[in-house]
Parts: C-alpha cells; structure tokens; sequence
C-alpha cells in the first residue's frame, strides 16, 4: 500500500470508472436539445458538484424552465443504461483492488454520483465486492473542493485522514483531499487534461495507471 496506509479512498467516475464520456455526451445532448453548445467553463463547474447542485446551476444559468428535479430525472433516464452495462473500468483496476484486498487495506468510494447509477456498474463490472464502505457527496454539506466526502469516507472505515490514501481524477477532489491530511494520488483522465498540471502538482503522486501500482 502507498506509504503504509491503511485504507482507500477512490473517487469512481474519471478514477476507477471510464465514464466521464458518457456525462460529456449527456451535456451536449441535453443542451443542445435545448439550442446551446456546452460551454467549456460549464464542464468544469459542474465536474466536482452532485445531481442536486448541478441541476441548480443548470437551470440558473440556462434560465431553463424544467424544475430541478425534472433536469436530475432526465439526466438520470440518459444514463442509467449507459452506467447498467456500458462503463468499464479504467486499465489495472481489478488487479489493484485485488492486491489491496490482499494485503488488508479498507476500501471506500467518495462520489459525487448517484448510487441508483454507481451500484449497477461496479456490479456489472465485478468490483462491488472490494469495497468495505460508500460515501455519497449528497451525505456532507459541502462538495468536492473540500475535505468532508473524504473524511466521512475515512470515518465510516474507521480510519483518521492520516491512514488514508485518496484517489481523485479531477482538481477539485485533489485540492479537498489535501485540505486534510490524506495522501492523495492524481489519477490521469482524458476528460481532466485541462487541469493536469494543476493536478500534478498538488497530488502527493500522479499516475497514468494503476498498472503503475502493482507489485
């Protein structure tokens, strides 16, 4: 395990998930349904934010008139089939959870997902079994961005930030994992090459794959 510590912390979609094109192509079909082009700035202000926090930005800054929970359920209705049998996982996935198994470290998800999408998929792809806790981003008051998904992750393993390596492909979950005492390691994402230098920076290791983490 990385500097000895005792438990996981992966964020899913862009980290363990190969799913971040599946929410760039819902952006572009649900705006421009709607007559807009997806902004460049609007992907990264809604990258670290949950359904709810999202679909608020979304209507305020499109002026939509759906209600939030009608733009969350349309969302949802794009993705679930997409979440149900067409993510895959990122390259040296399995072999990595495995070897963490094996030498006795907890595992928990910190997400910003909903768990009606990310349970299905970590089923279908067969990793369900390697987690030990969930975290939902919906369960703290604060987003990405900040440390609380994180240190509610550590808590439920009965762990301290301290003993906790987390795994985050894009800025904001760096930038909030470090805001404690967690390692963190920047996990490369086509989708976050925009912030990758950034990301690099601040991460403790960055890694273009977890094949880089097997023994």
């Amino acid at each position: 395990m990385i500097d000895n510590r005792m438990g996981a912390i992966f964020d899913l979609d862009g980290t363990l998930l190969d799913s971040m094109g599946v929410w760039r192509k819902i952006d572009e079909d649900f705006l421009g349904k709607r007559g807009f082009v997806v902004p460049n700035d609007y992907l990264v202000a809604i990258t670290s934010k949950n359904f709810d926090a999202a679909a608020e930005y979304t209507k305020e800054r499109f002026n939509l008139p759906e209600s939030e929970e009608e733009i969350i359920k349309e969302w949802f209705d794009m993705a679930i089939e997409a979440y149900t049998n067409e993510v895959k996982l990122k390259a040296g996935v399995i072999d990595y959870l495995k070897q963490l198994k094996a030498e006795g470290i907890k595992i928990a998800a910190a997400t910003s997902s909903d768990e009606r999408l990310f349970r299905p998929c970590l089923t279908h792809c067969g990793i369900m079994k390697y987690f030990d806790a969930f975290t939902v981003t919906q369960e703290v008051k604060r987003g990405k961005g900040f440390p609380d998904v994180y240190q509610l992750a550590a808590e439920k393993l009965s762990l301290k930030p301290e003993q906790c390596v987390v795994y985050e492909d894009i800025l904001k979950g760096v930038e909030g994992a470090k805001m404690d005492d967690f390692y963190v390691v920047g996990v490369e994402d086509i989708h976050s090459s925009y912030e990758k230098n950034e990301i690099m920076q601040l991460s403790d290791r960055y890694i273009l794959s977890f094949e880089e983490l097997l023994d």
